[in-house]
C-alpha cells in the first residue's frame, strides 16, 4: 500500500519537500514505515528523536497504518 507522509521541521529539508510517499506492506507498522523512511533517507537516523503522527496523535511502533491515515513526522523541537 502507499502511504503520504507529511513532513515537518528539518524533516521538509530531508526528504526534501513538505511530504513524501512510502509503498509499504499491507498491515504495516509504524515502525515498518520508520524503516523504509530511514532507509531511503538515513540523514532521519541522526536525528537526536522523532515522532510519528496518525491522524493527529502520537504512534507506537506497533501502530498499524491505513492508505486513508494521515502521517506526519515530528521532529525534536526547540524552544527559547
Amino acid at each position: 500500500m502507499k502511504v503520504n507522509v507529511l513532513a515537518f521541521g528539518i524533516a521538509k529539508d530531508i526528504f526534501g519537500g513538505s511530504s513524501v510517499d512510502v509503498e509499504l506492506p499491507e498491515y504495516g507498522t509504524t515502525l515498518n514505515l520508520k524503516q523504509s523512511l530511514e532507509d531511503k533517507y538515513p540523514r532521519l537516523k541522526h536525528l537526536v528523536s522523532y515522532m510519528v503522527a496518525i491522524n493527529n496523535e502520537y504512534a507506537s511502533d506497533e501502530g498499524i497504518l491505513t492508505e486513508r491515515d494521515e502521517i506526519a513526522i515530528i521532529p525534536p523541537v526547540s524552544g527559547g
